[in-house]
Parts: C-alpha cells; sequence; structure tokens
C-alpha cells in the first residue's frame, strides 16, 4: 500500500487508522515482508508522521524519546515511538518512572526476567531491554490496541530505517529480548507458569467516576475513549486500598506474590495523592520492605476526572494530598483540588517510585497462596509490617506455618494429652541441637502453663509439705500458700492437705530450708548470678536427695529461644549426666517476639512413671493443652532447628547417675485414678481410630479457618475485639433463656476440664458432696476422684434413657450432705438424648428443695438432630421462680464449651457462668487456671457473630447436623448387625450401645508384630472390652466403666470419613473374633 493510500484510510477515523496499522504489523511479524514494512514506517516518519497535525488529522504520531545520559549498552540515545488515540501517551507520569528506574544499578535487569503492567505503547519495556540486557521482558496490558501497538513499535526499534536488525553487545536484537501480550495484570505469566525477577508497574490509581463503565468487556472494537479510560481509571478491586483508588495496584501487588522469585524486586509508580503513608503500607502490610527510589511533583492529567476522591473524601476522614501548582508546598485536599482545577488552576500531586523486595518470600507466597484459595475476604486484615526484625522473623514463619495446615488439612488431627508429638520431638531436638540433651520426645510433657504444670505435679503428690521458689507461687491455691500447720506437717496432717513454703531464689537459704523442714517436694527457679554454672543445681539434687524429696527446677527465666541461647547452668549439667529420678526440668516458654500473653510449658524428666503419670494428670485435670499454642512455639523451635546439620556434634558421654532415690510417691487418689480411669491409650508405633474423645474430626468450616487465621493476621487487636463476655451473655440467653445480670461472672479457659476441676475443688472446699447421674462424662468422674471429692452416683434406668428425673433426684438427694448435682444438657453426654424444657424444669426443682448446687454443662449441645417434641430450652423464668422461693443455698451455674458447637476441632474455648457470690468468691482463691489467648477470644467473638446472621455459620451447622444424623444411623445399623443394642441418639457426637457378647470368654490376637501376635483368652467385660477392641482392631472406645452405665459402650462420630468408615470395619472385624 502506498503511504498515501494509508493516510487517506487513517484520516477516516482512529478506529480505521487502528485498522491500517494492524495490517501493517501482520507485514512485520513475517520475515518475508518485514523489511518492507519497516521501510514503510520509515517513509510515514518523513512524511510528518511527528507532528500534532499528523495526530488529529491521521489519529496516530511518532514520538522521540531521548534518553540522553542513560543510553544504552551499544550508545543509542533516543527511541521512536508510536501512539494512537486508544492507548496512554508517554507523559510526566511515565518519564518519572523511568528516571525512578534509573536509579537503581545497572545490575538490576541485566539477565533477568521482567514483567511491565500497563506497558502502554510499550516505550518503557523497549527501554529496559535496550539499556540493561534483561533476558526477557514481557509488556503486559489489558487494552488490546496498546498490545498491538508496542509490537510495531518493537519492530520500529529493533530495526534501523532501512529495515535492517541492529544488534546489542551480546549479539541480540530487541526482538529476542521482548514480547507483548494482552494481560489482565500478571495473568498471562500466571496461565504460562512465568516465573518473574522483576515486576514493574504504572499503572491506575483512580477509581472511575462512571463504575458501570469499568463492566464493559475489554476488545480491541471497544470506543477509543472507553480504552484510553483504561490507562486513567481503575474499578474496584475488592480491596481494603479501593478506599484510596489503590485497589489495582493492591491486586497487582498480591498476584506479583505468586510468580516473583524469592530474590524478586518489584518497582511501581505511585501517585501521591493518598499520602506517602498510605502508599508505603500498601506494600509493608504485605510483608515487603520499601525503598522510595525517586520522588517529585507532576501535574494532575488534564483529562483525569478526580470526582472519585472527592466522594471518598465525603465518606470517611481521608484526606487525599494535591498541591496548586509545581511550586505549592501546601497540600489541598481532592475537594479543593478539583474546585482550583475546574476554575482554570493548574494542580499537581506528589509522584514516587518504590522498589519492593519480600522479606521472607517463601513464607509470604504460602500465606497468599491460602489467601486465594477462598480466603480473600480476610486479606484486609493481614499486616506483616514490622518495625522490628525479630518481630517479623517470628510471626511471618508462625503465619506460613498456619496458612499451610489450614489450607492443606481439612481438620485439626488426634494429638495425646502429653502434647503435640510435633512440638514435643522438637523441644527434645532443641535440646538435642543446642545443648546437647540426648532426649526424645517421650521425655517431654507438655502443660498450658507453668502455674498449671506446678499445680498439677503438686496434685499428683499432694506433699504434706512444699517448699515453692517464691517468684512461682502465684497462680496456686490460696489455702495452700496460708496454712499454719507446718509443725505437724511430718506426722499428723492429712494427705489431703497441702502446706506451700515460700523460699527466696537463692540456693544457699534455700537448701538451708530444706534441711531445716524436710520438704517432700521443692519446685524452684535459679538465681541470675548462679544460672550459669551447675554448681548450684550440684547442691540443690544432692540436698534434695539426702532427704528424699522431688525437686522441680525452673529454667523459664534462663531458657532462650534463640539460635545462640546463653548457657544455663541446670542444661550444662545435664549434658553430661542424666537427670536424677527424684529431678525434673520445668520450663515456662513466654519469651516469645510477639504475644506477652502465650504461653506454653514442658517439663523434662528421664524416669518413665513420673512422665506417664504427669501425662494422665494433665489429661484428668486440664484436657488437652492448646494445639495452637503448641504450633505457635513449635514453629519458633522448628526455624532454629530447620538449617542445622543432623548430629553435626558427637554425644558427649554422660556419667553413671548414682543409685535411685526414696521419695515421695503419688497421692493415694491420684494412684487409685490413674491405675482404673480409662484415659487415652498410647499409639506404640500403629495408627489408632479415637472414638472415645471429644473432639470434631469433620472438616473445619471456612468461615472458622478464615476467623482463625485472622486473629493472628491482625496487630493491635482492641479490647473491645477481644471481649467476648456481650457475646457469650446473648448466646446464653438465646440458646437457654439462662439469665445473667451485673452480678454474673464470667470465667474463660482453653479447656472445660480445667473449669470443671476448679468448680470441683470449690466443691471440696464447700465440703459439698458431687452427685453423678450414670452415664455421665468419665472424664469429669475421674477428676473428681483425682480431687478427693466425696462422690455419690445417681442410678438411672435403661426405661428414661438414663436420664435423670424428678423422682429419682428426689431418691437420691435426700440422704446427700451438701450436694452439688451435675448434669449434661441439652444434649447429653455420653448418650447423645436430649432433656426438654419441661423435663429440666422439673430436676431443677428437685434441686431446688434439696438446695443443691447444679452445674449444667452445655459444652455437648448445640448439634441436636430435627427432634419431635423438642423445643429447645428457656430456663429464665423457671430458674427466677425457683431462685426466689427455693432453698438459698441452690445456684445454676452454666458450664459451655463452644469447640463443636462452632465446628472448630483444635480450637478449645470454654466458659463458666457463675451467679452465686460465695461460689464466685470460692472459684477466686483457685487462680491457677490456663486462660484463652487473646486471638482465641477474636475468633470465638467472630464466629459468634457469624452464628448471628442468616446464612453462613448457620448453613454450614446445619448441613454438620445432617451428617451427623446419617453417620448415627450408619453407625446403629452396623452395631447392631454386630449384635449391639443401641441407644437411638437425638444429636451431639456421641451414642451408647451395649454388646450381646459380654461376660464371654474368647480368644483374640493383637494387631502388630513380635510376640503380640500370640492368641490369649480374655473374658469381655467393662473392666477389658476396651483394650481388647484396642489391641485386635485399633479402634479406641469408652466402656462401661467409663459412661457409669453398666455394659454399655461410648463412641464418638464426628470423625474424619475415612476413619469413620475404617471404625465401622473395625466393629465387624471384632465381632468376626468373636465369633470365631
Amino acid at each position: 500500500m502506498a503511504v498515501a493510500e494509508f493516510l487517506k484510510q487513517c484520516e477516516q477515523s482512529g478506529d480505521a487508522a487502528y485498522a491500517a496499522f494492524k495490517s501493517l504489523l501482520e507485514k512485520l511479524e513475517d520475515p518475508k515482508t518485514r523489511t518492507e514494512a519497516r521501510l514503510f514506517l520509515s517513509d510515514l516518519q518523513s512524511r510528518g508522521g511527528f507532528s500534532d497535525d499528523c495526530f488529529d488529522k491521521y489519529h496516530f504520531r511518532f514520538q522521540d524519546i531521548y534518553l540522553d545520559r542513560n543510553e544504552g549498552y551499544h550508545g543509542r540515545k533516543k527511541l521512536t515511538m508510536m501512539v494512537i488515540p486508544s492507548i496512554f501517551m508517554p507523559e510526566d507520569w511515565s518519564f518519572t518512572f523511568y528516571e525512578g528506574l534509573n536509579r537503581h544499578p545497572d545490575s538490576i535487569f541485566k539477565e533477568k526476567t521482567v514483567a511491565e503492567l500497563g506497558c502502554g505503547n510499550g516505550w518503557i519495556s523497549i527501554a529496559i531491554a535496550e539499556k540493561w540486557l534483561p533476558a526477557k521482558v514481557y509488556g503486559l496490558d489489558i487494552n488490546p490496541r496498546a498490545v498491538k501497538v508496542s509490537w510495531i513499535n518493537l519492530y520500529m526499534n529493533a530495526f534501523d530505517e532501512k529495515g535492517q536488525p541492529i544488534y546489542d553487545a551480546e549479539k541480540k536484537t530487541l526482538l529476542d529480548r521482548v514480547e507483548f501480550h494482552e494481560s489482565d495484570l500478571l495473568s498471562y505469566c500466571r496461565e504460562h507458569d512465568i516465573q518473574l525477577e522483576r515486576i514493574v508497574g504504572c499503572i491506575p490509581q483512580i477509581l472511575n467516576p462512571n463504575p458501570e463503565a469499568m463492566s464493559k468487556m475489554i476488545t480491541e472494537n471497544a470506543s477509543e475513549e472507553f480504552l484510553h479510560s483504561l490507562s486513567n481509571y481503575c474499578a474496584l478491586q475488592g480491596f481494603v486500598e479501593d478506599q484510596f483508588g489503590l485497589g489495582l495496584i493492591a491486586r497487582a501487588v498480591e498476584e506479583g506474590i505468586a510468580v516473583i522469585k524469592v530474590t524478586g524486586i518489584m518497582i511501581f509508580n505511585m501517585g501521591g495523592r493518598p499520602g506517602q503513608g498510605v502508599c508505603r503500607r500498601l506494600f509493608e502490610r504485605r510483608g515487603f520492605r520499601v525503598n522510595r527510589l525517586w520522588q517529585t511533583k507532576v501535574l494532575q492529567a488534564g483529562d483525569t476526572d478526580i470526582s472519585a476522591l472527592v466522594e471518598i473524601e465525603k465518606n470517611s476522614p481521608h484526606r487525599f494530598e494535591f498541591f496548586m501548582g509545581l511550586s505549592g508546598d501546601q497540600p489541598i485536599c481532592a475537594r479543593t483540588a478539583w474546585a482550583y482545577g475546574k476554575a482554570g488552576g493548574r494542580i499537581s500531586h506528589g509522584l514516587s517510585v518504590y522498589s519492593c523486595q519480600l522479606r521472607q518470600p517463601n513464607q509470604v507466597k504460602v500465606i497468599f497462596e491460602f489467601l486465594k484459595s477462598g480466603f480473600q475476604e480476610i486479606s484486609s486484615s493481614l499486616d506483616l509490617s514490622f518495625d522490628d526484625d525479630l518481630v517479623a522473623d517470628e510471626k511471618i514463619p508462625f503465619l506460613a506455618y498456619l496458612a499451610s495446615i489450614l489450607k492443606d488439612n481439612s481438620c485439626f488431627p488426634y494429638e495425646p494429652p502429653a502434647g503435640c508429638k510435633r512440638f514435643r520431638n522438637l523441644i527434645a531436638g532443641f535440646m538435642k541441637t543446642y545443648h546437647h540433651i540426648p532426649l526424645t520426645s517421650d521425655n517431654v510433657v507438655v502443660f498450658p502453663s507453668r502455674t498449671v504444670a506446678i499445680e498439677n505435679a503438686l496434685r499428683l503428690f499432694t506433699p504434706r509439705l512444699a517448699i515453692v521458689d517464691e517468684h512461682l507461687t502465684r497462680g496456686l491455691p490460696k489455702q495452700w500458700l496460708t496454712s499454719l500447720a507446718i509443725e505437724t506437717a511430718e506426722t499428723s496432717l492429712s494427705e489431703d492437705a497441702v502446706t506451700v513454703i515460700e523460699a527466696p531464689r537463692q540456693s544457699d537459704l534455700m537448701i538451708e530450708l530444706i534441711k531445716k523442714l524436710k520438704p517432700q517436694v521443692v519446685v524452684t527457679g535459679i538465681a541470675n548470678f548462679e544460672a550459669v554454672t551447675s554448681s548450684a543445681v550440684v547442691q540443690l539434687l544432692d540436698a534434695t536427695r539426702e532427704i528424699g524429696s522431688r525437686l522441680f527446677l525452673d529454667i523459664s527465666d534462663h531458657f532462650e529461644l534463640s539460635s545462640l541461647p546463653g548457657t544455663i547452668g541446670v542444661l550444662k549439667y545435664l549434658s553430661g549426666t542424666p537427670l536424677p529420678s527424684h529431678a525434673a526440668i520445668l520450663c515456662g516458654l513466654v519469651k516469645n517476639q510477639v504475644y506477652s500473653d502465650l504461653e506454653v510449658a514442658f517439663i523434662i524428666s528421664e524416669e518413665e512413671t513420673i512422665l506417664k503419670a504427669l501425662s494422665k494428670t494433665v489429661e484428668i485435670l486440664e484436657g488437652n493443652t492448646s494445639l495452637i499454642s503448641q504450633n505457635y512455639y513449635g514453629c519458633i523451635f522448628h526455624e532454629l532447628l530447620s538449617f542445622q546439620l543432623t548430629d553435626r556434634h558427637p554425644q558427649l558421654e554422660r556419667s553413671e547417675n548414682s543409685k535411685s532415690v526414696d521419695v515421695i510417691g503419688f497421692a493415694t487418689s491420684a494412684t487409685s485414678v490413674l491405675n482404673n480411669a480409662e484415659l487415652s491409650i498410647s499409639d506404640d508405633g500403629y495408627s489408632l481410630v479415637h472414638m472415645d474423645v471429644d473432639q470434631w474430626f469433620l472438616p473445619v468450616p471456612s468461615p472458622v479457618k478464615a476467623a482463625i487465621f485472622e486473629s493472628f493476621a491482625r496487630q493491635n487487636l482492641t479490647e473491645s475485639e477481644i471481649d467476648v463476655t456481650p457475646s457469650i451473655k446473648q448466646f446464653v440467653k438465646t440458646e437457654y433463656g439462662f439469665p445473667t445480670d451485673s452480678s454474673t461472672e464470667f470465667i474463660y479457659s482453653d479447656c472445660l476440664q480445667a473449669l470443671f476441676s476448679k468448680l470441683v475443688l470449690c466443691c471440696v472446699r464447700e465440703g459439698g458432696t458431687m452427685c453423678f447421674p450414670a452415664g455421665s462424662n468419665g472424664n469429669y468422674v475421674s477428676a473428681a476422684k483425682f480431687l478427693k471429692a466425696n462422690i455419690v452416683h445417681i442410678p438411672t434406668n435403661s426405661e428414661q434413657g438414663f436420664k435423670l428425673t424428678e423422682h429419682i433426684l428426689n431418691q437420691a438427694l435426700e440422704t446427700v450432705k451438701k450436694p452439688w448435682v451435675y448434669i449434661s444438657g441439652p444434649t447429653i453426654n455420653p448418650t447423645g438424648l436430649l432433656y426438654s424444657n419441661q423435663e429440666m424444669e422439673s430436676i431443677l426443682s428437685a434441686c431446688s428443695r434439696f438446695g443443691a448446687r447444679v452445674m449444667i454443662d452445655t459444652s455437648f449441645s448445640g448439634l441436636e438432630f430435627e427432634y419431635e417434641g423438642w423445643g429447645g430450652w428457656n430456663l429464665g423464668s423457671c430458674l427466677s421462680k425457683l431462685s426466689s422461693s427455693g432453698n438459698p443455698s441452690f445456684c445454676v451455674s452454666l458450664l459451655g464449651g463452644l469447640s463443636l458447637k462452632l465446628l472448630s476441632g483444635a480450637l478449645k474455648f470454654a466458659f463458666l457462668s457463675l451467679n452465686e457470690p460465695l461460689l464466685i468468691e470460692a472459684f477466686r482463691s483457685f487462680p491457677g487456671l490456663s486462660k484463652p489467648h487473646c486471638t482465641d477470644k477474636y475468633t470465638i467473638k467472630k464466629l459468634l457473630a457469624l452464628r448471628e446472621q442468616k446464612g453462613g455459620m448457620l448453613d454450614v451447622v446445619a448441613e454438620q447436623i445432617r451428617i451427623l444424623e446419617n453417620r448415627a444411623k450408619r453407625l446403629k445399623e452396623v452395631l447392631e448387625s454386630c449384635g449391639w443394642s443401641v441407644l437411638k441418639p437425638c444429636g451431639g457426637v456421641s451414642m451408647v450401645a451395649k454388646p450381646s457378647f459380654l461376660d464371654r470368654a474368647v480368644k483374640l490376637k493383637h494387631t502388630g508384630g513380635g510376640e503380640k501376635d500370640a492368641a490369649y483368652e480374655v473374658k469381655l467385660n467393662d473392666a477389658s472390652l476396651r483394650e481388647a477392641i484396642a489391641k485386635t482392631t485399633g479402634l479406641c472406645i469408652n466402656s462401661g466403666a467409663w459412661t457409669g452405665i453398666p455394659g454399655y459402650c461410648r463412641f464418638t462420630i464426628a470423625l474424619e470419613d475415612s476413619e469413620f468408615e475404617q471404625a465401622l470395619a473395625c466393629l465387624v472385624k471384632f465381632k468376626s473374633m468373636v465369633d470365631n
């Protein structure tokens, strides 16, 4: 086509000009016609193609962009570029950006893979390739016409005016280094799995004043006006930064995190209109270190309408930052700037070029992969900006770990009460690597806190006299610290009494007290000035050995979570000498960089008997230590171990210990419970299916995962955001009609078992009697026995489904002194039956007549099936009437656990509501309670709020209830086919059944290898059935000894799908073994 004919076509319209150049591009792409097409471009340039008249008349123009001092490697001083009306024109905005790029050293792009977002006519992509010789530059733009024009400009600069290729110092042309593609931000790179080392961007940062326009399909046939608007405006992107017009940048950054290499750098042009602090925060809260390369002022483009910013100011306290002219230094808001501009004034704004690099790229990538997998709505809460690198080095890896387990696991796994196996392995690994002590996970028992560990140890031994370091007595029961019975401690005191003497933290004074008072247990730390050497440790070990006292040495204040931990005399001693049988190491972990109130503790011993007893004690009195807290500290240990070479230092020979010492044994009540209670079964190397624990193993819903992650992703949670009491008050009122007022005390713990144990202690202190109906939570009965409570078992019968009735209570409480009645409801654990509101009112009326303290445990409720005749509870009027007319000692306390109600799995949160002042005072005398962390409170409050909304969590809960109902039906069918008599449940996660083969003698064979394969004979009864099923099939259930109903075993059904199927198969297998 002749030049004149080409120009005539261009003259018709901008669309016609684009069509003409598109045809020319086809010739440039074809090697056979490329030279001819390039010569044609030269002719166009010589025909006045650089003039403004050409743009106005023919709808295109050529433009020389002078690189000046920033000339390329082979000295080219300018690039020649073409523009058309429907694409972004090079102006101050992009020139300033290029100047910012030039402030980087020459190596920044050399041999790197680069993407430019919003490439427009491609000049910056081509300039980068020309100056720095990158491996590849991908120029990306959402405007299809911009991409076509960029290709034309690439050919125009890759070949000279005669159509000959221009080679650089590496004998390559621009065609070898640059590509242009139509792409919505980085979609092209994501779809083609291109990993980038540099991402640069100069993209719109003002919301379109006509939002509907942005919803149009973007095609090359769209109007010129619309296509050009893509370079000036952006649409809402669903990010918090939308309010500042920075939503598109925010999306680009998050997309960039997915495709950039770990050493990659992002460079963005940022208009200073929202303020520099806002601009920096966009990057910093996403985990970037930010460096401002260049800052200047530019005139606000005349074709950009800033009215959208005026609207933002109208609806928020934020003020944008403009200036009057280029020389003005006093900022004005968007509204003033808009008015000034309308009146003919020139307005400007700051322009900065930011260079950003991820501070912990691998972990940040994991976090954003999680957010992209269905959790984008919480990205606005993410805050990875840290002034202190130590804080960043701790929190970012934990967030990445939390993100990975929430993304990759549908539920939280079962963990033994002794502590998460991974966490105990990490503690042992840290001790071995950094302190050269050869420990295994079996040497470690985990506790919720140091105070809890000390109290549990003292309750396990119940010494008549204990000496405790004065720094460690906070949180111990007040009566232990106020007893005056020291003189008779050696002789006449009953086993039930514990007297604690506070002692100074100084070894010589402590040893003097030990020799004089001869305590049975000593708990002490080491003074700072004695901590480095082991001499004080040896003296304490010798002093306690001589009098037969148990010693717990606390190293919490000296234990450092560091790659260069300080010397600790105790651990130095242990590296060369085994820990004596009468001693143990105690350590409370509180020295993290982020959360001062996040604590986990552990005890180390090399005495197997002590470790097993401590593990069972924490299970009975506390339940399980918070899994997320263990994960937090486990992540710190992992970071300190991950870069270490295994067994780099040969293990030192440890000297033999002296002979064992005759020391205090376990309390009689503790021994009885430890020997007889149905506690967790050790896996002994083979997998078990747990139908014996009250944990949610079904998939954890997305809203729960989102709330858990958000609680840690946030920084600086406010008091109102973690104040759960208003939400809990509303919850108990809505669910149960339970009355509360200003005198009601709400107490929280991360495990229901701990709250119940404290209630039992209040009962003991009051001289009361714990009354358990047959068909109660066996763990609670064990706790009451362990704590030496007076216990009465209230008989129930099968006709009423083993439920309490008014008649039964009237008979049972007649002779009971100061009854404390435990009731599980509305859903009863273990049977899964329900108490109706009328039944509950009758029960409470009976309790009122006898002045009973009533503990209603609602923790297994909230998952009721559709059950005709059960309309929920509304106890308000009943309790009000009974309180005013009944026995004055009558009161009702409400226990609740939200793990099952909120389907939260390992996230445990328990509450206790107390209305009786004397009971509140008694409870406060037992302060050693493991409290929920602030992140737990935030999560629970958020989930309770979601529960109040239609749809969402309520729909998820309804779906899970349907699954549980179907599970109950299937389990009932399988049990009945295997000869079990089943009590049909009406809700909850557990049910009971009685086997027909009870009291039968059978021959069984254990799973596993070795001698255990030998067959053995056993009589199946409540004492043997659980172990027989577990050892032959790997299925763990609770027997009649746990449920309190002779012969009736408990099965929990909230298992992961495959484990539920495995459990059914185990039941069939065991029936087959019994029959054969």
